[in-house]
């Protein structure tokens, strides 16, 4: 187990999905509706967009314009060059709950997640679809039964990577060139499927629950996990081989700084929604490991 996290920038309501670009520390703040990015010594702090519903999962497309996930109107969100944020796609005929992760292969293909069911109002679980964004717009189911997808990461060598958050697993997939989701297998497993139907009912059959992570040069994932509260270095297979404490409930990890050996955390008390929207004890985290970003 390494040294503990320090504070990088605090004073946050509810941050998520922390990504290193173009030498920067981007992240989403929910409840204030903002991404926001800071320089490596988190310094510079300033907001890159406002998504009035929510911004969630961040990523980019190949000529450098961002995307957003809207959460709530479950849209995909484009910045233009000069700043303005339109519609890259409308998911909500399509997801059956709030969209939340979404990553980019290299021909601009985007793959967004939701939540399945409505977490916020306790709904009966249900699993979820992955959809696919083309560059034009067309939306395509590429995988299902997905329990929670969450967290997710795309290998140089095509192996697309997803938590389920409430499934007790990770799977992974192949990315075809033409951008379906094939040979489905667990990349990790922690427990059999939860057999109650709500959430309140199935925590406790929860062994780990992955939320956000990211993947290093050893192929090693570093997971967020909601039950233990930590973020846990996991081989495939699921071997923990290291863990780190960052002191509140993490939600997502990022490798990045300017060496690639600096780990970005977003973390936050455990309270329920209400109470995150009105707290600033929010934070982006920082500590360095010994395994550089892949």
């Amino acid at each position: 187990m390494g040294e503990r996290p320090t504070t990088l920038i605090d004073g946050r309501t509810f941050v998520e999905a922390p990504r290193w670009h173009e030498n920067r520390i981007w992240f989403s703040e929910l409840y204030t509706h903002k991404v926001m990015s800071a320089r490596e010594d988190g310094t510079d702090l300033r907001v890159e967009a406002t998504v009035p519903q929510q911004p969630s999962g961040i990523a980019w497309l190949p000529d450098g314009r961002l995307l957003v996930v809207s959460m709530r109107d479950r849209r995909l969100m484009r910045r233009e060059y000069d700043g303005t944020l339109v519609v890259h796609a409308d998911l909500s005929e399509h997801a059956t709950g709030f969209c939340n992760e979404v990553i980019v292969d290299d021909q601009g293909r985007a793959y967004v997640g939701n939540f399945g069911f409505d977490l916020v109002k306790g709904g009966p679980m249900t699993p979820a679809s992955i959809h696919r964004v083309d560059p034009d717009g067309t939306i395509t189911e590429v995988a299902d039964d997905i329990w929670f997808p969450n967290g997710c990461v795309l290998t140089d060598d095509g192996v697309f990577i997803v938590n389920e958050t409430f499934g007790n697993r990770i799977s992974a997939f192949d990315l075809t060139e033409d951008g379906w989701l094939v040979n489905r297998r667990v990349w990790a497993e922690f427990g059999q499927l939860p057999a109650a139907t709500t959430l309140a009912e199935a925590t406790p059959e929860l062994v780990l629950s992955p939320d956000g992570m990211c993947r290093d040069a050893e192929g090693a994932l570093w997971i967020a996990d909601l039950t233990s509260q930590k973020i846990l270095r996991m081989r495939e297979g699921g071997e923990v081989v290291d863990e780190i404490d960052p002191g509140m409930m993490p939600f997502s990890a990022a490798l990045g700084g300017s060496d690639g050996h600096t780990m970005f955390i977003c973390a936050a008390p455990d309270f329920d929604e209400e109470d995150r929207r009105a707290t600033t004890l929010a934070a982006v985290l920082q500590v360095r490991v010994d395994v550089p970003a892949a």
